[in-house]
Formats: C-alpha cells, sequence, structure tokens
C-alpha cells in the first residue's frame, strides 16, 4: 500500500446562494468519518495496536465510529501495521505519509485517496485514541456542522480538579441554545472568568469540506502556537465552529495508566 502526497488546490470563490438555495446545499450531507492514526506515540508507544479488551485500540475506535451510522468510515494510518490492523478487522484504510504534521492533514491526506470526486462533503475527524467513544457523539458533531464552517463538542466541567488543569481545555461559548452555540475560543487556561458554567472541550470535530480544504492550506498562527490549540488556527482566520453540549467525555488514551481505565470501562459497559 503506497501513500500518496496530499494535493492542495485554490479555492474557488462560491457563488452566491440565496434563501431555499442555499439551505438544500447546506443541508445535502454525503458524510465521511476519517480516524487519523500514527505509531508514534512517546507515552504509549504502538498507541493504535494497544490490546483493549482483546482487540487493537484503533479496532475498539473503528467499531464504534461504524456503530454512529454516520456513513463511510476509514483509517488514515500512518504505518502499514495499523492499516493492516483496521482491514484484518473488515474496515478499510488508506496509507498516508508518516510525517505529516497533524491529524487535519492526515484525514485531507486520505480523503484525497478514497474521495478525489469531491463526493463527500462533510467530514468527522475522529481521533484514532477514543476507545470508549459513545457513537452518539459522532452522529451529533455531524449535526451541529449544519450552517458552520466547523463542528465540536463540549461538556460542562464538574469536576474542581478540570477547572485549572492546563491539560484539560476549555471552551469559550457563545450559546444560542440550552445545549448548542458558536464556539469564541479556546485555552488552556480557566475561563472565562465571573460565575457561571465551564465546558471541558472534546477533541472531535466536523468539517464541510471546503472547510477542511482551507485549514489545510493554512500557517500555524500566533495564538494557536502560543497556547498549542490547532483550532484556534481556524478561528484566527475567520472559520465559524459550532460546538453542541454532551453529557458525557470519552477516556482518551495517552498513558498505559489511561490504557487500564479505559478496558476497566469498557469492561463494565459504563
Amino acid at each position: 500500500m503506497q501513500y500518496a502526497k496530499p494535493r492542495f488546490k485554490r479555492l474557488a470563490k462560491p457563488s452566491p446562494m440565496r434563501g431555499r438555495e442555499r439551505e438544500r446545499k447546506m443541508s445535502a450531507k454525503n458524510p465521511i468519518v476519517l480516524i487519523p492514526a500514527r505509531m508514534a506515540s512517546t507515552r504509549l508507544p504502538n498507541k493504535p495496536l494497544a490490546d483493549i479488551c482483546g482487540l487493537p485500540m484503533i479496532v475498539q475506535v473503528w467499531h464504534r465510529a461504524m456503530a454512529a451510522n454516520c456513513g463511510r468510515v476509514v483509517v488514515a494510518a500512518a504505518e502499514q501495521e495499523v492499516a493492516d490492523a483496521v482491514v484484518t478487522a473488515g474496515g478499510e484504510a488508506v496509507l498516508t505519509d508518516p510525517d505529516l504534521p497533524s491529524g487535519s492533514d492526515r484525514i485531507f491526506a486520505a480523503l484525497q485517496q478514497v474521495d478525489s470526486a469531491g463526493s463527500h462533503d462533510a467530514i468527522i475527524n475522529l481521533q484514532g485514541d477514543l476507545p470508549t467513544l459513545d457513537p452518539h457523539l459522532v452522529q451529533t458533531t455531524l449535526a451541529t456542522l449544519e450552517g458552520f464552517d466547523m463542528s465540536t463538542l463540549v461538556a460542562e466541567i464538574t469536576s474542581p480538579e478540570e477547572r485549572d488543569n492546563p491539560n484539560v481545555v476549555k471552551a469559550v461559548l457563545s450559546l444560542t441554545q440550552a445545549d448548542r452555540g458558536r464556539a469564541l475560543y479556546f485555552t488552556r487556561a480557566t475561563a472565562p472568568s465571573g460565575e457561571g458554567p465551564l465546558y471541558h472541550h472534546i477533541g472531535i470535530y466536523g468539517y464541510t469540506r471546503d472547510a477542511l480544504e482551507k485549514f489545510v492550506t493554512l500557517s500555524p498562527s500566533p495564538l494557536e502556537q502560543r497556547e498549542r490549540l490547532e483550532q484556534l488556527r481556524a478561528l484566527e482566520a475567520g472559520m465559524s465552529i459550532a460546538a453542541a453540549v454532551v453529557d458525557t467525555v470519552p477516556v482518551g488514551v495517552d498513558t498505559p495508566e489511561d490504557l487500564v481505565h479505559a478496558a476497566r470501562v469498557l469492561k463494565e459497559g459504563n
């Protein structure tokens, strides 16, 4: 299996649309779920192939993406053994350049391989280290994309330890409904100040195809580099990000301790 270098193209200027024509265009989605995965993890070597309840972690994530029933699911693998594990389990995988700088670049490279004709117009970027993912979260990410360039998820912070933990990314939102709104900023600081809820950002993203194509051509932005948060690149470029408030946070696996915790969660069915 060979990987293909990502190809960038200049975005065409959108033609003006009005009323029902615009609504139909934005509603006519043919989604695809792309799962970037690579072996190079410093805290948990060979992470995608780590065993969780008898299956490689990447296969556990693939199963949950399939259960969401949001369309085609493809793993964007950086190494042949990751792709082989997915294919052996009955899934679809493509090999991408291991030197790509980010998951966004990896899913874009995979998209160009599996859909060069451009038929998929909504893309879900699902991290390959979320083996306890509730499939409903994928569905919510897709539904929240309507009318925006990007979508993502948040959950209200209830633990005092999370409020000031810089490893817990906070989303600053302008809520237009009780569970939906626009993301204004993302930060590792405790924000916003004052009374009211804080929201824990969950790193699942939806993109329109045009938004993903634009995003991967942008250079890292100053706030992105300062906060070490890639999604700030989109906000600094004027792209819109919708956020849905959900009541569950999937267990992210970055360490051997996380792996044990995730296995326990799966065994208990929580």
